[in-house]
């Protein structure tokens, strides 16, 4: 059978007048707009429906809604309908009156002639009934989160304001009467710094999915002017311990040396070796006018390496003198017409010798030390080995009482039958078990003369005194003397100096595997890092040349890290004169993001300028800029400015040595100015912007205008002119300065002449002419002549045009100056006009600057002026 939801209605007793007025009344107007009236018959017979009775409230719709949710009630019993055939066939459907019958309402339903069982399935597939959205709404309320209510506190209408809802401690007063509880005190939360030992954050700083464990207790790091670190705590390196609690507050203004040595010794090298290199430059003006350097293609390591002298064993030395080891021409003296593949081999076999003779050099201070603390000829034979000293060694062995050994030490670099007879001598007494009995340097030197430095010799595993340890050749080694072992012991006279760079590389990418301590390529600085961190930690500088040469797929910006030359990453003063001589005069290697020009081969074949066209480098732009900047904060401007040019980009070049000028303008002196005039042929234009941005900032403004026209900038000599010269000398009425300030200006390319600087020159030309003029017409007594006429109908038109233009010329109000001379001139104007022609002037009311004495004087003129004209009007009719 069919269910539906009984609507409760008020009985008749609880029922108002009104409310039956009003209901009667709603039924009659519903009769009368209807084609016809529903009989008592027509309506469809139900049985008794128990109507829950609900009182009534002020608030109608909460009681409603309220009843309809709480107290609905089904009915048991059964009901007929009629069929809905009859309902559909009526052509059309109109509202129909409905009349109330006691005790029961009509349902909707029937109201609208829809079927009682079709409907209740329409409600039961889309909605739910109560019962069931009362059950989901309490499992999806949350638990623990009860409101507080507050009994015989309700609020007029049961709606709640925007923001009500959420708040659980919202209440309520019935009047004013009633007192609210005050909220009670809640102490402030009081925050205390932790230790980082004692911090959550502590061990958990790599997380970096919590941004609050990564960046909590993190303080940006940042750079400040002239290269100025601002940081918490203390500058200390990612292996040091700092000793100051993380926690501080206090910021520090710290200036981070650029230079590994001291400031003197680094500023002598590097005047010395950018000396050379100005001496080796040619600087000429490129196509947009600017000027650049072009380094001379014949400028070599060896032209480097002979500034330093032959005791001087300074890295900068020792680099250049690898380079011409590695990179500098051979000359071979062979006869014209040799093959090529001869003279690649003879040339191979030249580099190696080099090679090896700059190894020996290198190694030779290490060596010495070494010689001094050893304790038997045996560990000197050992350390002269390592140094590739073969003849001092055989002498020590010798002298020591070791003949058979001196001769197995002549015929180091022998064969390969040579070295496996000795790699059989040391198979034999481990298999024996004599190596026990034999001394651990004789082992040594057997093992290095075998070849025998890629792999730990094993000594053999008795017990007791039988037992011998194992022997690395290479523990204790620096890397230059390990790689030296690698390109004179390991591989044959005729091997390449590539081989023996490949077989280094594998040495140390093996050593962790191999439980071995073979010493990474890092540079002194950083000698004491384990071999662990050889992929982290830069290589040494002198290696990654070495690295250069071997390996060809290597590019420039592999290999020039600051860290590489000396302790500072700020210092790039090595790596930009490598890249120089690397890369713009032997043209040996490149930086890998250098762009193509967009010639073909054939075209930069065909014509020799197109071949040395070449594409822009951003890696090479950014390395002068470092560079300059080091050199800025060392106090060489010239040095800096010959940097930049060496910018590839013409408009990036011209910004930054103006920059730079501008920013060195005090240390412009006239040393510094003659040469970057003369040495480096900048515009004289460039210098005078330069120091009249400096004048600007000092208060000189007459200086900052002789030098802004005398660089060309017309323009911001004339603003400076308008905004700051011109109100002086209008107030101290110094004609002869204004008209010498702007005379100058005719004819230049000058924003805004005829509206602001003429202006100045008219009132130059009407406060001194004009006296002369009045004073000239005065004294005849008679008509003025017709050059003087149209003089003075000229200055009555001028007049006029300058008092309106004055206030847009002197309009900064912050600056009583520009007041006060724009009145004097107003002022000056207007008394020249009332003795020329008064009515020419009608409206002064927009004129603020002008004083009242000045309006006051010139109203009576023109008073006048009109009475008088007034009075030869009458004269004549």
């Amino acid at each position: 059978m069919a269910r539906f939801r009984a609507y409760s209605s008020a009985s008749s007793e609880d029922e108002s007048d009104d409310d039956r007025r009003k209901t009667r009344d709603a039924s009659s107007a519903a009769g009368d707009g209807s084609s016809s009236e529903l009989d008592e018959q027509d309506l469809v017979p139900s049985s008794p429906t128990r109507i829950k009775k609900v009182a009534r409230r002020d608030d109608d719709s909460d009681d409603a809604s309220e009843s309809d949710s709480n107290g609905e009630e089904e009915d048991d019993g059964s009901e007929d309908t009629e069929s809905s055939d009859s309902e559909q066939s009526e052509p059309s459907r109109q509202p129909l009156a409905t009349k109330e019958v006691a005790g029961s309402a009509v349902p909707w339903a029937q109201r609208v002639r829809i079927d009682a069982q079709k409907m209740h399935v329409m409600q039961a597939s889309l909605f739910r009934v109560p019962e069931e959205t009362k059950a989901l709404k309490a499992l999806n309320q949350p638990a623990g989160k009860a409101q507080l209510k507050f009994p015989g506190l309700q609020r007029k209408h049961s709606r709640e304001s925007e923001g009500d809802s959420m708040r659980v401690d919202s209440r309520k007063r019935a009047s004013f009467a009633h007192d609210v509880n005050p909220q009670p005190h809640r102490p402030s939360r009081k925050y205390a710094r932790v230790d980082t030992l004692s911090s959550v954050v502590a061990d958990n700083e790599s997380a970096n999915v919590d941004a609050g464990l990564s960046r909590g207790r993190s303080f940006r790091v940042g750079w400040g002017p002239s290269g100025t670190l601002v940081h918490l705590g203390q500058l200390c390196s990612p292996s040091t311990i700092s000793k100051v609690s993380a926690n501080s507050s206090i910021l520090t203004f710290a200036r981070i040396p650029s230079v590994s040595n001291s400031h003197n010794d680094q500023s002598d090298l590097l005047n010395k070796l950018l000396q050379h290199h100005l001496s080796n430059t040619t600087i000429e003006m490129d196509e947009d006018g600017v000027p650049m350097a072009y380094p001379s293609r014949s400028l070599r390591f060896s032209s480097f390496a002979t500034l330093f002298s032959l005791a001087d064993t300074s890295p900068e030395a020792c680099l250049y003198r690898l380079g011409q080891a590695l990179f500098d021409e051979v000359d071979l003296r062979f006869p014209h017409g040799t093959p090529p593949d001869i003279r690649q081999r003879a040339t191979a076999l030249q580099r190696k010798a080099a090679l090896s003779t700059w190894l020996q050099n290198a190694v030779s201070t290490t060596m010495e030390a070494e010689l001094i603390t050893a304790t038997s000829p045996l560990s000197r034979i050992f350390a002269l080995l390592t140094g590739n000293q073969v003849e001092k060694a055989c002498e020590t062995a010798a002298e020591g009482g070791y003949p058979r050994l001196a001769s197995l030490i002549a015929q180091a670099g022998a064969d390969l039958q040579f070295r496996e007879d000795l790699q059989a001598q040391l198979d034999i007494w481990r298999d024996q078990s004599i190596d026990c009995h034999i001394d651990k340097d004789l082992r040594k030197i057997y093992a290095l003369l075998a070849g025998l430095i890629d792999e730990i010799v094993v000594g053999s595993k008795g017990s007791g005194i039988e037992r011998c340890d194992d022997v690395d050749v290479l523990a204790g080694l620096d890397w230059k003397r390990v790689f030296g072992l690698c390109l004179w012991a390991h591989r044959p006279v005729d091997g390449q100096v590539a081989d023996a760079y490949k077989f280094y590389n594998e040495i140390v990418e093996n050593s962790q595997e191999a439980h071995r301590n073979v010493a990474p390529p890092h540079p002194l600085h950083l000698a004491g890092s384990s071999s662990s961190s050889s992929l982290s930690n830069p290589p040494d500088a002198l290696f990654s040349l070495i690295k250069l040469y071997a390996d060809p797929t290597c590019s420039l910006s592999q290999i020039l890290h600051p860290s590489s030359f000396g302790p500072s990453s700020l210092d790039y003063s090595m790596c930009w004169h490598l890249y120089i001589l690397l890369s713009r005069c032997m043209r040996i290697r490149d930086f890998g993001d250098r762009g193509d020009p967009g010639l073909s081969r054939d075209e930069a074949a065909d014509d020799t300028d197109l071949s040395d066209v070449e594409g822009h480098s951003p890696s090479a732009d950014v390395l002068a800029s470092t560079y300059a900047l080091q050199l800025e904060r060392m106090g060489l401007v010239q040095e800096a400015a010959f940097i930049l040019l060496h910018l590839e980009g013409s408009a990036g070049r011209r910004k930054a040595i103006k920059d730079l000028l501008a920013r060195s303008a005090q240390y412009l002196d006239e040393w510094n100015s003659r040469g970057l005039l003369g040495s480096l042929k900048l515009p004289l234009e460039w210098l005078n912007e330069a120091k009249a941005t400096l004048a600007i900032s000092q208060g000189d403004y007459f200086l900052a205008c002789e030098l802004h026209f005398s660089a060309g900038r017309y323009t911001d000599a004339f603003n400076i002119a308008v905004s700051h010269l011109a109100p002086d000398a209008v107030l101290s009425r110094d004609f002869n300065m204004l008209q010498s300030l702007f005379t100058r200006f005719e004819g230049k390319p000058v924003e805004g002449w005829f509206t602001r600087g003429k202006v100045f020159l008219d009132y130059v030309k009407c406060m001194t002419r004009l006296p002369d003029l009045l004073k000239s017409v005065q004294s005849g007594m008679a008509v003025p002549d017709a050059s003087e006429a149209s003089e003075l109908e000229e200055y009555t038109r001028l007049i006029p045009r300058s008092v309106g233009l004055i206030p847009d010329i002197l309009r900064d109000r912050s600056d009583r100056r520009h007041e006060a001379a724009a009145a004097e001139m107003a002022k000056g104007l207007l008394l020249a006009l009332d003795q020329i022609k008064p009515l020419a002037l009608t409206n002064l009311s927009n004129f603020s600057p002008l004083d009242e004495t000045a309006k006051l004087h010139h109203i009576r003129s023109r008073a006048l002026a009109k009475f008088m004209k007034d009075v030869d009007l009458m004269a004549v009719a």
